[in-house]
């Protein structure tokens, strides 16, 4: 990478590739001053800027590796561009900027993914996309009724670009990846012809850039360079982590479940905790430490499931209950961030307060580590856990660190990241121990071993429903996490939203092909239908844990390649096919490792898929073992029970995916 010198400009260019063209009559920064609005509603977000200057840097003063860019010529230099390896530094010359505008050169015909988990778009192209951690919404879709709803009564409705985890990296089809090294609110702008626009409410640190002659390579660099998971723990192959919040019934309820043949690796009880009842349905006692009235004797019931090979998973988030006893102990030894008058800073959850554990406290963050993930759940049993709330972090507190709140909310889920595999590593049970998270930012690769999609709708819906969880792992896959799973059967029913059989069962087949298979109830359990009360629905989910079983051999190499290369398990099709350009957009099925390619059935009512099959070689059905020619789009039967999913007929597995047939 360097800076070339034109005529009356210059260019940055990687190999063959131009990047940054910038010239008088089009640059490509620009700086100025904003004023922002922002807005919190328990996780939800409502930003506006207001622009008071936007100026073009036209001016540039080219020496070595080293630029100054101004107004005009004459004019006080406003900002420094250094190149430091494959990376552009910035440094700001006038204190006044807190904006920044980048235009990076584009084609037209370009794709580019990334931006952290997305949800709704795999392909970026075309849009605009605000990068803040955040609540999803409840509904992402801005014409449906669910959205509409959730947005009159509570502000809570979303839209397409709304994620859990946010990340401003993007890969090209140009064969480049992009990362602004920023915790600041920013916009990846794709929607013009000759370029892309970055904009980013501060002068990041640097911007980095990566190149290679395959996606693949590209992809294998971005993960060392945020980080890579270890391989999956060995009791996660043994079928799903089966998720019940029914106190001691759970027990009971999970005997039934794998009376039916079930595999069952693990059981989940997020209500481990205890329970309160609120009108969003009940909620989990937000005060980490196992609760004797809901679950008595649990230390011997995690015993005794470890003697049959099933781990016991629980819940945990950086709040804390003013209810709960934990909460005095942090409050003495001022571990809780603040507010404007120095006093613990309350957060209304919604009928409940919480005090913030102040992580950017070194003593507060080792004492959740130790006391709380620790001692209360690592060294009582639990092998795993749900790490929820990353995203929650107000904007208007004060921290240890005195970092603006506004800076360190994208941040925060980062630093829930660490606290969480700090407490793991201190037990020896680095990749043994397997916490999931949702929020996500930068550099939470290093730590979270496995993520997912978050509180999908429990529905067939584009931007709510089943498909997006696709998306979810296609996107953030590409930026260095290699394990993602989601909620079967989806978590969110609210105003008359509820599960169907059809829904769970298309839902577990997806699952069967993923990393892990795990349920959940749902926010509402007793309005929704639940794996283990409809016969058909809990023969189904047997089998389709029986297959799950059965490809562990198959998922075992996938994550020991994870491991060596940063590949996730879960790929685009371009990332094998990348002389394909068909392979750019499709988001709605996955190559699982480079041998199978899996069409999860996504719409109600449909016992067909229809789905292109790449490459010159042949594919294989899975389950009528017909051959299908690659390059072409096919149509194929894929009634409950059989997802259309396919397998390359050179495959080195290929008799393990043919025993897969057998399964009944």
């Amino acid at each position: 990478m360097h800076f070339e010198t034109t005529k009356d400009g210059f260019a940055l260019t990687i190999g063959n590739r131009t990047i940054l063209s910038h010239s008088p009559q089009n640059p490509a920064f620009f700086a100025g001053f904003g004023k922002e609005r922002m807005d919190m509603y328990r996780g939800n977000f409502d930003i506006e800027d207001y622009v008071i200057e936007r100026t073009a840097l036209r001016h540039a003063e080219v020496n070595g590796d080293s630029i100054t860019l101004s107004s005009a010529p004459g004019q006080a230099p406003r900002l420094r561009l250094t190149l430091d390896g494959n990376a552009m530094r910035l440094t700001a010359l006038d204190d006044t900027v807190n904006r920044l505008w980048l235009r990076v050169v584009a084609e037209t015909d370009e794709h580019v993914w990334g931006g952290g988990e997305q949800m709704s778009y795999f392909d970026m192209r075309g849009r605009r996309f605000p990068l803040w951690t955040s609540e999803p919404g409840v509904g992402r879709d801005k014409t449906t009724e669910i959205t509409f709803k959730s947005d009159v009564s509570g502000k809570a409705g979303g839209d397409y670009y709304n994620t859990n985890y946010p990340q401003p990296t993007y890969l090209s089809s140009r064969r480049y990846a992009l990362h602004v090294e920023t915790s600041a609110y920013s916009v990846f702008d794709f929607r013009n012809g000759d370029f892309h626009e970055i904009e980013i409410w501060a002068i990041p640190e640097k911007i980095e850039f990566f190149a290679g002659d395959h996606f693949a390579d590209i992809v294998s660099a971005l993960s060392l360079r945020f980080g890579r998971q270890p391989e999956l723990p060995e009791w996660i192959y043994g079928g799903a982590i089966i998720g019940l919040k029914d106190g001691v019934n759970s027990f009971a309820r999970l005997e039934k479940i794998r009376a039916a043949g079930t595999k069952v690796s693990g059981l989940w009880c997020e209500d481990w905790v205890g329970l309160r009842q609120t009108s969003f349905g009940a909620r989990l006692f937000w005060d980490w430490q196992a609760n004797d009235t809901r679950y008595p004797h649990l230390r011997q019931k995690i015993a005794e499931l470890a003697d049959q090979g099933i781990r016991f998973l629980g819940y945990v988030n950086p709040y804390l209950c003013v209810d709960g006893p934990l909460f005095p102990v942090a409050e003495k030894a001022g571990y809780f961030a603040t507010d404007a008058e120095g006093k613990t800073a309350l957060v209304d959850f919604g009928e409940f307060d919480c005090g913030v554990v102040d992580f950017t406290n070194p003593a507060a963050a080792d004492w959740f580590a130790e006391e709380i993930i620790g001692r209360n759940m690592l060294d009582f049993g639990l092998s795993g856990w749900m790490a929820d709330f990353g995203e929650y972090l107000p904007i208007d507190i004060n921290l240890s660190n005195g970092v603006d709140a506004k800076l360190m909310h994208n941040a925060w889920p980062t630093l829930w990241a660490e606290v969480n595999a700090k407490a793991v590593e201190s037990r020896g049970k680095t990749g043994e121990a397997l916490f999931f998270m949702r929020a996500g930012f930068t550099g939470v690769q290093a730590h979270c071993p496995l993520i997912w999609g978050g509180d999908q709708s429990v529905d067939f819906s584009r931007h709510d429903g089943l498909v997006t969880v696709i998306c979810g792992a296609l996107s953030s896959g590409l930026m260095g996490n290699a394990y993602h799973h989601s909620d079967i059967g989806g978590y969110t029913s609210l105003f008359g939203n509820v599960r169907t059989a059809e829904l769970i069962m298309r839902w577990t087949e997806m699952a069967a092909f993923t990393p892990v298979m795990r349920t959940h109830e749902g926010n509402r359990p007793r309005d929704n239908l639940q794996i283990d009360q409809d016969e058909a629905v809990l023969a189904h989910f047997a089998r389709m844990t029986s297959i799950y079983v059965a490809l562990a051999p198959y998922l075992k190499s996938l994550s020991a390649e994870a491991a060596r290369t940063g590949l996730p398990v879960q790929r685009p099709l371009l990332l094998h096919y990348e002389n394909d350009r068909q392979t750019y957009a499709i988001q709605d099925c996955y190559l699982y490792g480079a041998d199978m390619l899996v069409a999860p059935v996504w719409k109600a009512g449909e016992t067909q898929r229809s789905l292109y099959l790449p490459g010159d070689g042949e594919w294989v059905h899975l389950w009528s073992g017909t051959h299908y020619p690659g390059g072409q789009d096919v149509t194929v039967e894929a009634p409950l029970g059989e997802p259309a999913v396919f397998y390359r007929a050179d495959s080195s597995h290929r008799s393990l995916f043919e025993q897969l047939r057998t399964i009944v």
